[in-house]
């Protein structure tokens, strides 16, 4: 088994050997600072739970932020929209963000399933904590993060992923949640590590 196949089944393995908090479904939340390798790390352990005959969603935090300046109000968004809903084990549904329109366009429908990750800056909100299943945090060099975020959005995006990188960072502190992870991943190799103590 490769190292990054390994994180995720410890993942998967931690979440099905703990009880259901939001529902009958377990919550996973892979959290971290932007272009660390979260959605990646997210669509492997959604693979992974269909691969174990689990039905399974992803929720992306980007899709449900308001924009760049939505990163605080993102985790109250969620737990109105997505898991409210699902704590009551009914459907949901979320506005989904259109960054290029820059306002909120179709609706996402989420399933009521037995493994829910939710993938993103402030997805382990501990305004949900009594749902949560399981906190991943995904890490990377701040150099490597940048350069992936303007290969990603563009050169002229620059200074805000500057910006966004300085809001994250100081939403991760207030909220603890390196501290509050049951498993750190080293967003690099995709394999179980142990952060630098500065979060470099």
């Amino acid at each position: 088994m490769s190292s990054d196949a390994l994180a995720v089944a410890t993942a998967l393995d931690l979440a099905l050997a703990r009880p259901a908090r939001l529902g009958r479904t377990r919550l996973v939340c892979v959290d971290g600072p932007a272009g660390s390798g979260k959605t990646t790390f997210a669509e492997h352990l959604r693979a992974e739970a269909s691969a174990r005959g689990l039905t399974s969603a992803v929720v992306h935090m980007d899709d449900v932020y308001d924009g760049w300046e939505g990163l605080e109000d993102g985790g109250r968004r969620v737990q109105e929209q997505v898991l409210g809903p699902l704590a009551e084990e009914r459907a949901a549904a979320y506005s989904r963000y259109d960054w290029h329109q820059g306002r909120f366009g179709d609706t996402v429908a989420v399933p009521v399933v037995d493994i829910l990750v939710l993938e993103g800056v402030g997805s382990a909100d501990p305004l949900h904590d009594d749902r949560i299943g399981v906190v991943v945090w995904v890490w990377a060099p701040a150099e490597l993060r940048l350069s992936r975020g303007i290969a990603r959005d563009g050169v002229a995006l620059e200074g805000r992923l500057r910006q966004w990188m300085l809001d994250e960072r100081r939403l991760h502190d207030r909220h603890g949640t390196r501290e509050r992870a049951d498993l750190v991943v080293d967003g690099r190799s995709g394999s179980l590590s142990r952060e630098p103590a500065d979060g470099a």
